[in-house]
């Protein structure tokens, strides 16, 4: 590439006599091989060090190496040229390997002009790139470097790479250290540095080993890029198409957003409704904590987790002395929630008996503790939920109208996964940021494969399942990409439904997966409950409403 660095090799007798003579040292001295041999070396040399020593002389005499010295060599023809030498002591004589400096200078210019138009093309690119040696010493900075950290060359060089980049993975987990040590290249590595004016910002980074010619490393270089405005942007994507943790896109959840500000801002009752999984909970909060009583207590109730010995007092409290073993008294979930909201999931499990206590709270804001004779009033505002039909509860006799149509103010349906699988690919970006954070993992991504399974599974268990479904890849994967091995074999095994004739009722669907889920994990119903993404009480509900 730069053309050969001449050097010659001259031989010389502990007598001074030159042994032998390289047809280089002809080239660079004018001297022939024949006008040299046997012949005393001060005839043809007038070497002189630049302090006005001779290293030759000097490694004769002691038997001793001499190493880059710069000399001045006469030639023949009476011109005196710089050179490099090198002596290397032999038994009873010692070997000269002379430079030409011309040939080392050319090859410098070369190597700095190779280095400057490295350098020019580094300097044009968008991304952060500097280079370190092996004591982690910054060697280069290039202007988007600058722009991103705040630093400038002159700040950056020559100091450790850790004091210009100071991020909690110099020191712990550095990836251009993992590099130089393994020599392993890391890849669009996310982390978090601190710039110069005290700014927390997010790059993607990536490593690379800088080699001589003997294959050694000698340091190594980093590229990287400010990954604010790409957070930003995905920032306000979320947030068009998200309300709180609620994520969605689609044009029924668009609607539910708004709908979720309406009436955040008043105390009306609202009753939501959806399957097992659908979000419930989080739009209950998002009510909550986007309304004046925000600043107040969020209590929720599992109606269903209870039985109703327990439920009345767990709701509404007891006073001493209501029961054995009321020594003191015990306030309930309503009085805890006072000035708040209340949320009543499951409300379609609650017993008859406690269904009358509601309707009071909901028609006078008041009630008495299980052993009391005073009534308690509260200023509480009532968010239920449910995954059953209220209305064929009603018809069945299992609960009251009049508390269905009071609760029935304001209904929020939220429709079932499969019925908004383009949401699907947002709500995998969510549980991978959100794996990522929890698990300190990199994951970036899922497969195309991936991608087209889990859009055509019908997710009985609905949002819950796919996040524990993306939980599951995550424990297994330990790359940077989610695969099919990485997902559940029931997510695997289980393909959408073909719809043909007949087609199927939804209650058959779901009490054969039911069956068929309980028959892989050979009845046992807690991991059942986990494969379909539903709580045991849910899976047990679901028996009891197939007799199975």
């Amino acid at each position: 590439m730069f053309g050969p660095v001449i050097s010659g090799i001259v031989e010389v007798t502990k007598k001074g006599e030159i042994e032998s003579f390289s047809k280089e040292m002809v080239m660079m001295t004018g001297y022939t091989e024949k006008e040299t041999v046997t012949e005393d070396w001060h005839q043809f040399f007038s070497i002189t060090h630049d302090n006005g020593s001779c290293p030759i002389k000097e490694a004769l005499e002691e038997l001793r190496p001499v190493t880059n010295q710069s000399i001045h060599l006469q030639t023949k023809s009476g011109l005196k040229k710089p050179f490099l030498v090198n002596v290397l002591p032999a038994e009873n004589r010692v070997i000269l390997v002379i430079f030409g400096l011309d040939s080392i200078n050319r090859l410098q210019h070369l190597l700095q002009k190779e280095q400057g138009e490295f350098w020019t093309i580094l300097n044009a690119i968008g991304d952060g790139v500097f280079t370190v040696n092996t004591n982690w010493i910054i060697t280069n900075f290039n202007p988007a470097a600058t722009q991103i950290t705040g630093y400038h060359p002159d700040e950056a060089i020559g100091k450790p790479c850790h004091e210009i980049f100071r991020s909690r993975s110099c020191r712990t987990n550095c990836p251009l250290r993992r590099a130089i040590e393994t020599g392993e290249r890391v890849v669009n590595y996310e982390m978090e540095i601190e710039t110069r004016d005290g700014r927390t910002i997010p790059i993607s980074l990536s490593t690379g080993l800088l080699i001589n010619e003997e294959g050694e490393i000698v340091g190594g270089v980093e590229t990287f890029r400010d990954l604010s405005t790409l957070r930003r942007l995905g920032e306000a994507l979320k947030e068009k198409y998200s309300f709180g943790n609620i994520i969605g896109k689609d044009p029924k959840m668009q609607r539910i957003y708004d709908l979720i500000t309406t009436i955040s801002t008043t105390d009306v009752t609202v009753l939501i409704q959806g399957d097992t999984g659908t979000g419930k909970d989080l739009v209950a909060r998002a009510i909550h904590y986007n309304s004046p009583r925000k600043e107040k207590p969020f209590i929720k109730v599992s109606c269903a987790a209870l039985p109703e010995t327990l439920l009345e007092s767990e709701l509404f409290g007891y006073r001493k002395g209501a029961f054995t073993g009321a020594v003191k008294d015990k306030p309930g979930r309503f009085e805890l929630a006072d000035k708040g909201t209340i949320f009543l999931d499951e409300v379609g499990d609650l017993p008859l008996s406690v269904q009358v206590k509601l309707l009071r709270v909901l028609e006078e804001q008041s009630f008495e503790p299980l052993g009391g004779t005073k009534t308690e009033k509260v200023d509480v505002r009532i968010i239920a939920a449910t995954n059953q039909d209220l209305r064929v509860l009603v018809r069945e006799g299992k609960f009251r109208d009049d508390l269905y149509y009071r609760l029935h103010v304001v209904s929020i349906n939220l429709p079932p996964l499969r019925e908004r699988s383009g949401d699907i690919p947002l709500l995998i970006h969510h549980f991978i940021a959100r794996f990522n954070r929890r698990m300190q993992k990199n994951i970036t991504r899922v497969s195309q494969e991936v991608m087209n399974i889990l859009i055509d599974y019908p997710w009985p268990g609905n949002i819950r399942q796919l996040e524990h479904t993306i939980e599951h890849a995550f424990v297994h994967c330990s790359g940077k990409t989610i695969l099919p091995e990485h997902l559940p074999d029931e997510i695997l095994t289980k393909q959408k439904p073909i719809l043909s004739d007949p087609v199927k009722p939804l209650a058959e669907v779901e009490k054969d997966l039911i069956l068929e889920t309980l028959k892989r994990f050979r009845g046992n119903r807690k991991k059942t409950a986990q494969a379909l993404g539903i709580s045991r009480v849910t899976l047990w509900r679901w028996m009891k409403k197939y007799n199975l």
